[in-house]
């Protein structure tokens, strides 16, 4: 059985490009992946990382939604923490106002920056996630406030909007159970955490109540995915990833390098076994091998839906990546 396939994007800045030219793009990106059958189209929020230009996904969402047709779109998530419950809940009926039926609301307790853009966003710690997306709910009449809550005739408006599907991110299956037993949708970061997608996932389904939005459970697993028509030209195009992680690892956040300068750079040799360990996080090749492996992916973790992020420096080899991966999984 293929699984669905969908679109993440973190708007990411090429080096020698600009972050409002990565953010123009997103338009163009997502009209393809409509043409080409994704079921939606999710932004992540980062910040103060100049190699990612995602950091308002509402804005970008509502730029999406309004430059297509019928692909749903999203959060990959919002960082709840980051922000007011209520705010987030007024931006996200907004969006379902302006195009219903296609907006979808997926929410992290991960900072999505470091320390000091934590502070600057006034963050409050991820451990308070829950707490958070029971007030979200309740102004929006998903759940309740105690008789004596000060905000219990606070509502998120507009009143009459129902709030998006909700959608609870996870990277390490802290929040699996909580997605289950609250009957949301579940997406797994497998483009970025090595733990094992499986374990969570059964999780999820094993806690599951059945919702008015969810009446079965729904699990994405987030795949990183490098496609070109040779495995040398895929190779080639993941190296700007090879050492972007690299930096990432260090704590460096500069714009995405190209191919040729990731290639030119005197990696040491613990840094190519570095290089080495974070290249099995992605999916790397020709067509038929990116669909094998996405496929047995999928099969393992048992996804319902698979999220293609494919980072790359140059956007037409992004471009032809995703639509590449759409063409081996409809033959």
């Amino acid at each position: 059985m293929k699984p669905a396939l969908s679109v993440l994007d973190l708007a990411p800045v090429p080096a020698g490009g600009s972050a409002a030219e990565a953010l123009r793009r997103t338009a163009e990106l997502a009209r393809l992946a409509e043409l080409l059958g994704y079921v939606r189209y999710w932004f992540a929020e980062h910040h103060s990382m100049p190699s990612v230009a995602s950091s308002a996904p509402e804005i970008l969402i509502g730029h999406v939604a309004a430059a297509t047709e019928k692909i749903r779109v999203g959060s990959g998530g919002i960082m709840l923490p980051n922000h007011p419950p209520l705010r987030v809940a007024e931006n996200f009926r907004t969006l379902e106002a302006l195009f219903p039926g296609r907006i979808d609301l997926g929410l992290g307790r991960a900072p999505g920056s470091d320390y000091a853009a934590s502070r600057a966003l006034r963050a409050v710690d991820g451990v308070r996630f829950p707490a958070l997306l029971s007030e979200l709910l309740a102004y929006c009449g998903q759940s309740e406030f105690g008789a004596d809550h000060p905000s219990r005739n606070v509502l998120a408006m507009p009143e009459q909007v129902p709030l998006p599907p909700v959608w609870i991110l996870g990277s390490s299956g802290a929040s699996a159970q909580l997605s289950g037993m609250a009957g949301m949708g579940y997406a797994f970061a497998s483009h970025f955490s090595p733990a094992p997608a499986a374990p969570a996932f059964n999780r999820y389904r094993d806690s599951f109540e059945p919702s008015a939005q969810f009446p079965r459970p729904h699990a994405i697993l987030g795949v990183a995915a490098v496609c070109a028509p040779t495995l040398e030209e895929a190779d080639h195009l993941a190296s700007t990833m090879d050492l972007a992680w690299l930096r990432i690892h260090r704590g460096e956040f500069l714009p995405l390098p190209s191919p040729e300068e990731a290639q030119a750079y005197p990696y040491s040799e613990d840094e190519r076994v570095v290089v080495r360990d974070l290249r099995k996080r992605s999916i790397v090749g020709d067509p038929a091998t990116v669909r094998a492996r996405i496929q047995e992916m999928a099969h393992d973790a048992g996804a319902d839906e698979v999220m293609v992020v494919s980072n790359m420096h140059g956007h037409a080899e992004r471009m032809r990546s995703y639509e590449l991966i759409a063409e081996a999984f409809s033959a």
